[in-house]
């Protein structure tokens, strides 16, 4: 099987929403894609609520959903699960994005009229409605990523990244073992070292209306400190990596 398009989404204790952010993609890749095989690919990550009873029940309905039920691994876990399943069925272009209804499908669009001009095109959240203690760490990690590599990332953990396919299985074959708290940091730092212009898109981010927030106060601080010694441990390895991706 292959095919043109996939979404990949992990999704964690979102049964006040999940119904309808799936209905939201699925009909986004049905209208965008008209005649092209595409997915969405849900990533259950565990869900301690009623989200595995809501997707085993919407799945059969809809042609273009995948789900997959997998133990809690945490949302980096569950995003690079779904990048494989996306490698795995051979997709052109993989879109990753969270299930929590902060994101609009229009904005799809606008990473995708450059998909002829870069591998990895990223979008950047310029308004974020989210806690202010995560501003602060997302602006941390923005300027550590800047000091350890000398490369400048506007939002470089964004659920919001256009992959062309080929390239996707290039750099998760080069991740660093044991997997990355937030595999999607090290996938963009990689694509940017690797030459790949990664536009930094604007994009709309709306407030989280459902659900609740899975890393909090202590423990935000305590992954921010683990990704930041992540960082700097992978900085011995990123030459190889690149010259990997690029041969």
């Amino acid at each position: 099987m292959s095919l043109y398009f996939s979404i990949v989404m992990p999704a964690y204790n979102e049964e006040e929403c999940i119904e309808q952010v799936v209905d939201m993609w699925t009909s986004f890749l049905t209208n965008t894609f008209p005649g092209k095989e595409t997915k969405l690919i849900v990533i259950n990550d565990g869900s301690k609520d009623g989200t595995k009873v809501i997707l085993d029940r919407i799945a059969p309905n809809i042609k273009n959903l995948l789900v997959v039920h997998q133990p809690n691994g945490g949302h980096g876990n569950a995003v690079v699960n779904g990048y494989r399943k996306a490698a795995e069925l051979n997709s052109e272009w993989v879109f990753q994005t969270d299930s929590d209804d902060q994101f609009i499908t229009d904005d799809v669009k606008k990473l995708w009229e450059k998909r002829n001009e870069s591998n990895f095109v990223m979008g950047y959240r310029q308004i974020r409605h989210d806690a202010g203690a995560r501003l602060i760490i997302t602006r941390i990690l923005k300027y550590t990523i800047f000091f350890v590599y000398g490369t400048f990332i506007n939002d470089a953990n964004i659920p919001f990244r256009l992959i062309k396919g080929s390239y996707l299985k290039k750099l998760l074959a080069q991740l660093p073992n044991p997997e990355p708290f937030a595999p999607n940091i090290f996938l963009a730092v990689m694509a940017k070292k690797a030459g790949e212009n990664t536009f930094d898109i604007p994009i709309t981010h709306k407030e989280r209306l459902t659900g609740t927030v899975s890393i909090l106060r202590w423990k935000l601080i305590q992954v921010c400190i683990q990704s930041f010694k992540e960082l700097l441990h992978f900085r011995l390895e990123l030459n190889s990596k690149v010259r990997a991706i690029k041969a």
